[in-house]
């Protein structure tokens, strides 16, 4: 039997979405701090976005604002938990997160961050939810990151796209090229656009990742991420430990590489095609000439209209993918200690780079 009206909108109403830190949350320490935001469960090639939230709890200090019901976002059947079997009995069950963190970066600086699992339900009810916290916190920018495999060499400047209505955050720092496309949302998407039609500046940065090395954790990605959301927010981010795993996953690819003259051409021709783009038009890779965003089939089919052959293409992605899983020697590194990157230049898309500034 349906509810009264008064007992339906209070169901609905966004607030019951989250709890707060009681004691925290009015603190005139935590109000006009610049957010971050990240959600994995949307592509997040390279697993971007889960190094860079990895990276920052556990190198800053952090304290709980704000925690959601997962229970009403979160598809569990769709997306299922983890849980530890040990011998005869279960330990160390791991439902799935989304909070709201204060941080405070190497200088003492403090900003949030808003991070988890993209919710499955209810995405309008959650981002009202997001957006009644910015308000009471007197939130003044929001910063979002997210990745896409891209038909791109690793040899190159990783780019980014940056969109947003913080001009002086856009202007300069992606491509030239400025279509209009349909695309598949996500709640960051989603989120975005509802901060931007009530005046709150916003800004949103795409890592382009190397298509072969999108499965697997790449920490110049995330070097590239965490250098931009410092640049956009003022804030100092920790990249040294994902700067050193990038180094060492650089190599692996390298010596993958120079084990193979098919490999070797499958870079080859993804570098040519990337020159050519460069120097070209400058047309966005995430973008069809029609206008209508490329599919992940499509940039598949792409990338291999003009790799050496599909052999090729095969072996690179999977030996640089099981060589980043998996240690050869001491220079390698392990999945765990590759979430710990390289330039972070900006493809601007006429054939040069500039690096993230304020």
């Amino acid at each position: 039997m349906a509810g009264s009206p008064a007992e339906e909108e209070a169901l609905l109403e966004p607030r019951s979405l989250y709890n707060v830190n009681d004691s925290y949350i009015d603190d005139s320490s935590v109000r006009g701090l610049p957010l971050v935001a990240g959600f994995t469960g949307f592509v997040d090639a390279g697993h971007v976005v889960a190094q860079v939230r990895s990276e920052l709890l556990d190198s800053l200090n952090h304290d709980l604002l704000a925690v959601f019901d997962t229970d009403q976002l979160i598809d569990y059947r769709s997306r299922r938990p983890r849980i530890t079997f040990e011998q005869d009995h279960l330990t160390d069950y791991r439902p799935p997160s989304l909070e709201l963190q204060v941080l405070e970066d190497g200088l003492g600086e403090r900003f949030l961050l808003l991070s988890g699992l993209e919710p499955d339900l209810q995405w309008e009810r959650f981002s009202a939810a997001v957006m009644q916290l910015v308000e009471r916190l007197e939130v003044p920018l929001v910063a979002w990151i997210h990745s896409l495999p891209m038909p791109v060499p690793h040899t190159r400047p990783l780019g980014v796209t940056v969109h947003g209505n913080r001009r002086d955050l856009i202007e300069g720092m992606g491509s030239a090229w400025k279509p209009t496309a349909e695309l598949q949302a996500s709640i960051g998407h989603l989120l975005e656009l509802r901060l931007a039609q009530t005046g709150t500046d916003v800004v949103g940065y795409v890592v382009h990742v190397p298509h072969y090395l999108s499965e697997a954790e790449y920490p110049p990605a995330a070097v590239t991420a965490l250098e931009y959301l410092g640049a956009s927010i003022g804030r100092v981010l920790p990249t040294d430990r994902l700067r050193e795993a990038g180094r060492d996953v650089e190599r692996q690819i390298a010596r993958q590489v120079d084990n193979s003259l098919e490999v070797q051409g499958v870079v080859s021709s993804l570098e040519k095609r990337y020159d050519e783009r460069s120097e070209g038009s400058g047309r966005s890779l995430l973008v069809k000439q029609n206008m209508e965003l490329a599919s992940a089939e499509e940039i598949g089919s792409a990338v291999e209209a003009y790799l050496a052959g599909p052999r090729a293409a095969d072996e690179l992605a999977e030996t640089l993918e099981a060589s980043l899983d998996e240690p050869e020697d001491d220079s390698t590194v392990s999945g765990e200690e590759a979430d710990n990157a390289d330039d972070g230049s900006v493809d601007r898309g006429d054939g040069g780079s500039s690096k993230p500034g304020n």
